[in-house]
């Protein structure tokens, strides 16, 4: 797999059963780039490690006056370094390659999980722990992936060099054969120790990443409470946490890195005094002391591979733990549908609280508990964040719908929608039927000073839809990001779309002429409006009131502002003390009516008028 190539047309199925199976299934999808980069790290390494040998046939050459074999390990010697500075371009190559690829795999696999999973992945998953995921720990994962054959052709070539030696001078071979793996071991107890520390490390500086996200995203409320000292402080003491952290893990690595120099310098100052012995007792010549000398001093450049393998294994496990809990996470309905294989239409149902939505009607739902209007809104969108009872389009359940099929049918607008950045006719560019323009939806959603505000803030932009939206369209009020998203809705006009709360940033005068045009634009389409507001209330078509998760009533507004309390107090906001102060207020039901006496009796008419006789005669 070349980097042209990206990206892949079938990432594969990532095997997220735990952190290490992740890495694993990574190296083992990219064994042609693996074996790419092995091969010409072994040339690279052994080129490197084969100087030693070079030179000590040198000097020895030199010792005996021997110019053939002088010109000769010159040659040897310049084919050595023009394998080095080759396999050494190729190897960088193979790296890299190998790093962007399992970087772009992992990319692309967390992208399909994201469209996959949809707004149930929030809610499982915090979005600050996705982006990292999608940014940071990819780069950690690539760069585990792609260590993993240099340091495979370093320990082969390690392994080259003390059997060579053993070869080649038995006597200082053992030395070196046996102080090698000394070396190369040594670290392997404090790597626990460094992995906590950086554990503890990376779990601060993420706390410091929220702290600092949030007060950013909040800046406007702060500014307004005073509160930007306060928070200063908070992000001061949390960033002080992180340097100390930050401080004790480099301690420890920085122990470890010593630990690479100090070791292979004890092994060749051991080297060089076994080496002088034996060469004083005439066992060995000077070229071969050489020869070995070069060789142990030269191979601290592979063991290096062996300090980094480690420090990318402890970096990545823990990103790799994060990848895989992303990368496990599963729909609760069938992505692929198993019913209609056409659109269907008609009424919208819920069997959980037995909402029933009117076909190409405006209906409006009231609901007493605001978690609960979310939890509707997800379930109407086939987004629903438990398994039970699938909501029916036209008698068709959206679970047996395919994924695509359900968002076409059903659009949902969160409470709080975000706006991505780039251009306004980029964020109108949505999928969508074509019938609704991008100027009647921003009309009928009141964005007339939005448009102003966008082209004010945009340099050299002229026209509002080449303004530009900064990102989560933070540089607008929460009403013009309200209506924007408002507006996207109307624009992909899809067959049923679902509001939670769409005006509930906007004034009242806003909201009522939104109101009027949310109707004339969705007319013959079904339009479902969560919301409490009187002036939205009062133009749906039917008004539907949920109580403890079931209907409860349903009528026009005005009617059930009459007929129903529970209504009543959730629309007007009234207090316990107030409901009780109004139905002390009203009028007492007046006295029953007493029979009338039956004048066809004679007598039944004497006894009804022999009462009155008495009080004329007390008079």
């Amino acid at each position: 797999m070349e980097i042209q190539d990206l990206p892949y047309s079938d990432p594969g199925v990532p095997d997220a059963r735990s952190g290490p199976r992740l890495l694993w299934w990574l190296g083992r999808n990219q064994l042609g780039g693996q074996c790419r980069a092995l091969l010409w790290g072994m040339l690279h390494f052994a080129s490197v490690c084969a100087l030693p040998f070079c030179v000590g046939l040198a000097v020895q050459a030199a010792v005996d006056r021997s110019p053939r074999r002088l010109a000769l390990t010159g040659g040897l010697m310049l084919l050595c370094g023009t394998a080095i500075a080759v396999g050494d371009t190729f190897l960088h190559r193979a790296a890299v390659t190998n790093w962007i690829t399992a970087a772009a795999r992992l990319q692309q696999l967390l992208a399909r999980k994201a469209a996959y999973l949809g707004s149930a992945l929030t809610r499982r998953v915090a979005a600050g722990e996705v982006v990292t995921v999608s940014t940071g720990d990819v780069e950690k994962l690539g760069w585990f992936v792609e260590a993993v054959s240099r340091f495979t052709a370093a320990a082969l070539t390690v392994v080259v060099v003390c059997v060579a030696l053993l070869v080649y001078q038995p006597a200082l071979g053992v030395v070196v054969a046996v102080g090698l793996p000394v070396v190369a071991l040594a670290v392997l107890p404090l790597l626990p120790r460094a992995t906590t520390r950086a554990d503890v490390q990376r779990e601060k500086a993420g706390r410091a990443t929220e702290l600092a996200s949030d007060t950013v995203a909040g800046l406007r409320v702060l500014r307004g409470i005073g509160g930007e000292d306060l928070f200063l402080d908070r992000y001061r003491r949390a960033s002080q946490e992180v340097r100390h952290a930050a401080v004790r893990s480099a301690r420890m690595w920085s122990a470890i890195s010593a630990l690479q120099v100090l070791l292979p310098g004890l092994l060749l100052i051991v080297v060089v005094l076994r080496g002088v012995q034996l060469a004083r007792e005439g066992r060995i010549t000077v070229g071969e002391l050489v020869t070995v000398y070069s060789a142990v001093m030269i191979v601290n450049y592979p063991l290096r591979h062996f300090v980094e393998i480690a420090m990318a294994y402890s970096f990545s496990r823990p990103s790799a733990q994060r990848a895989a809990r992303v990368l496990s996470l599963e729909r609760l309905t069938d992505i692929e549908g198993s019913g209609a294989t056409e659109l269907p239409g008609g009424d919208l149902f819920d069997p959980a609280t037995g909402l029933r939505v009117p076909a190409h009607g405006f209906t409006a739902v009231v609901c007493g508990d605001p978690d609960m209007a979310g939890r509707l809104a997800d379930r109407l969108g086939g987004h629903a964040p438990e398994p039970g009872l699938s909501v029916l389009l036209g008698g068709v359940a959206l679970d047996e719908l395919s994924l695509d099929q359900a968002r076409t049918a059903v659009l949902v607008q969160d409470k709080d929608p975000v706006l991505l950045s780039g251009t306004l006719r980029e964020l109108l560019d949505v999928p969508a039927s074509g019938a609704v323009r991008a100027e009647d939806a921003l009309a009928a959603a009141q964005c007339a000073d939005v448009l102003d505000a966008l082209v004010q803030g945009s340099l050299g932009a002229s026209d509002p839809m080449d303004a530009r939206i900064t990102e989560r369209g933070r540089s607008l009020s929460g009403g013009q990001r309200q209506r924007l998203a408002l507006a996207r809705s109307l624009v992909a006009d899809p067959e049923v779309l679902v509001l939670d709360e769409p005006t509930s940033a906007v004034d009242s005068h806003t909201e009522a002429r939104i109101a009027d045009g949310l109707r004339r634009l969705r007319s013959g389409r079904t339009t479902v409006v969560l919301t409490s507001s009187p002036l939205l209330l009062d133009r749906a078509d039917e008004v539907v009131f949920l109580h403890e998760g079931e209907v409860a009533a349903a009528g026009r507004h005005r009617e059930l502002i009459g007929t129903e309390p529970r209504y009543r107090a959730v629309v007007t906001r009234e207090t316990e003390d107030e409901q009780r102060e109004a139905a002390a207020m009203e009028p007492a039901a007046p006295p029953p009516p007493q029979e009338r006496p039956d004048l066809s009796e004679g007598a039944p008419l004497l006894g009804a008028l022999e009462p009155l006789e008495e009080i004329e005669e007390s008079a």
